[in-house]
C-alpha cells in the first residue's frame, strides 16, 4: 500500500491563517500535505511529521487523539532559525476500524520512511503507538535500542493483558523473534513504579534513572539518548505546572526547558532514527500551553538534527583518523576497555568485546556512547556500569 493512501491532508489555512503568517516561520518552509497541494515530495527530506489520531488503548486519557493539529498550530508559527533541514508534514493517520489497523498504518508509514533515510517525528495519540513504531524496525529486521522519557515503565502486570498505553513495553518484550537490544527509561518517579518492575529492569540489564538523578546531571542523559534508535516521550513526564494537558500529570516532573534539552540531545544523535510525542490531551490543557511546549520541543529536536556531526562510529573505527583511541586497563579484569573520542564533536564511545559469531547481528551495539567521566572511572579501576550491562548481554 502506498503511504499517501494512509494519511489524511491537513487544513493548513486553519492552522496557519494568513494574518498570522511571516515568510520566515516554519510553516512556510514545511512541505505540507494539504487538499490544495496534495501529498508532498519526499525527495531530499530529512524529517517527516506524522500525526496519529488514536487513543482507544489509553483508558483515562481519551481525547489525546486530537493532539496533532493543536501541536501543529504552534509549531508552524515558530521561526525557522538557522536550520535549513527539509521537512515534510505528511498529515494524519486516522483511527482505523480497529486499533490494530492504526498500528499497521503507522508501521507501514514509518518503515517506508526509514528505508528512505527520512526520520519520522510522530505526534500522538497515546503512547502504545510506540509498539507500532517498534514494529516498523521489526519489519526491517533491525535490532534497536528504545529510550522512553516517562514517569513509569509501562510494563503492566500480566502478560495476557490487552495492550494499553500502560503496558506496551510488555508487548515488545514478548515478541518472538525479538528485535529489542536495550531499553532505557529516563526520569521515572519511584512512587509510580512497582518494585517488581524495577527488579525486572535489573534482571534484563536495562537502564532506568530516577527523575532526581537525571535532574542533578541533565548532561548525563546525552550519551543515553545518543544510544537510542527510537525515543518515546510521554508528556506526563513533565510537571503539571508546565504541561497540564494530561489527566496523569504530576506536580513533580521535568521542567519544560529540561524536556527541550533532552529532545535536542536526541536530535543531535546520528543513531536516532525516529521520535514520538504522546499523551497530550487538549481537553486538560490550560490555554493550549502544553501544545505550545510540545511544538517548542519539536523545534529543539529539529535544531539538534540540523547540527548532527555524522560521527557515529562503525566497525572500521580502529582504522579511522576521525577518532582518538584511549585504552584503560583494569586490575583483576582480563579485558582492556577501548575508548574512542570523536575529533569532530569531542563525544566519547567505549567498545564492548562482542563474540565474532554475534558481531554481524549486533554491529551497531558494541560501540556504546559514554562520557569522559566513564573513561575516568575506568582509569580508577572501576568498570563503567553502561559497559558492564552491554557486556552481560554478550556473555
Amino acid at each position: 500500500m502506498d503511504i499517501p493512501d494512509l494519511l489524511q491532508p491537513i487544513d493548513a489555512g486553519r492552522l496557519m491563517p494568513a494574518k498570522l503568517s511571516h515568510p520566515l516561520i516554519l510553516g512556510r518552509h514545511i512541505r505540507i500535505h494539504s487538499q490544495d497541494e496534495g501529498f508532498p515530495l519526499l525527495e531530499n527530506a530529512g524529517l517527516a511529521i506524522i500525526g496519529v489520531e488514536e487513543d482507544r488503548n489509553a483508558p483515562g486519557n481519551e481525547g489525546c487523539a486530537l493532539a496533532p493539529d493543536y501541536v501543529r498550530k504552534y509549531l508552524y508559527r515558530l521561526f525557522q532559525g538557522s536550520s535549513k533541514t527539509q521537512i515534510a508534514d505528511l498529515g494524519n493517520i486516522r483511527a482505523g476500524d480497529r486499533v490494530t489497523d492504526t498500528y499497521f498504518a503507522l508501521k507501514t508509514v514509518v518503515s517506508t520512511l526509514l528505508e528512505k533515510n527520512i526520520l519520522p517525528v510522530i505526534i500522538g495519540g497515546s503512547q502504545d503507538l510506540t509498539y507500532a513504531n517498534y514494529q516498523a524496525y521489526e519489519s526491517l529486521g533491525q535490532i534497536i535500542n528504545i529510550v522512553s522519557v516517562d514517569s513509569g515503565f509501562d510494563i503492566g502486570l500480566k502478560k495476557e493483558e490487552d495492550i494499553t498505553h500502560r503496558n506496551y513495553l510488555s508487548k515488545i518484550l514478548t515478541q518472538k523473534p525479538n528485535y529489542l537490544f536495550n531499553y532505557t527509561n529516563i526520569g521515572y518517579q519511584t512512587y509510580f513504579v512497582d518494585q517488581d518492575a524495577i527488579e525486572l529492569m535489573d534482571k534484563l540489564y536495562f537502564d532506568a534513572t530516577r527523575l532526581g538523578g537525571v535532574r542533578q546531571n541533565l548532561a548525563g542523559t546525552e550519551p543515553v539518548v545518543r544510544n537510542a534508535d527510537l525515543l518515546s516521550f510521554d508528556i506526563s513526564a513533565i510537571r503539571q505546572s508546565d504541561a497540564p494537558a494530561n489527566p496523569n500529570a504530576s506536580p513533580n516532573g521535568f521542567y519544560g526547558e529540561e524536556a527541550c534539552q533532552i529532545v535536542r540531545y536526541a536530535g543531535l544523535s546520528d543513531k536516532l532514527s525516529s521520535i514520538g510525542f504522546y499523551e497530550l490531551n487538549p481537553a486538560f490543557d490550560n490555554g493550549e500551553q502544553t501544545a505550545h511546549l510540545v511544538a517548542q520541543m519539536i523545534w529543539y529536536f529539529i535544531d539538534g538534527f540540523a547540527r548532527r556531526r555524522n560521527d557515529f562510529p562503525d566497525k572500521h573505527i580502529k582504522d579511522s583518523s576521525d577518532f582518538i583511541k584511549y585504552v584503560a586497563s583494569i586490575r583483576e579484569f582480563q579485558n582492556k576497555i577501548n575508548f574512542y573520542k570523536s575529533k569532530k564533536s569531542d563525544r566519547w564511545w567505549m567498545e564492548v568485546p562482542c563474540p565474532p559469531s554475534l558481531q554481524m547481528k549486533y554491529d551497531r551495539h558494541f560501540l556504546v556512547p559514554c562520557s569522559y567521566s566513564d573513561y575516568q572511572e575506568a582509569c580508577q579501576n572501576e568498570i563503567p556500569e553502561k559497559w558492564w550491562q552491554v557486556y552481560q548481554k554478550f556473555v
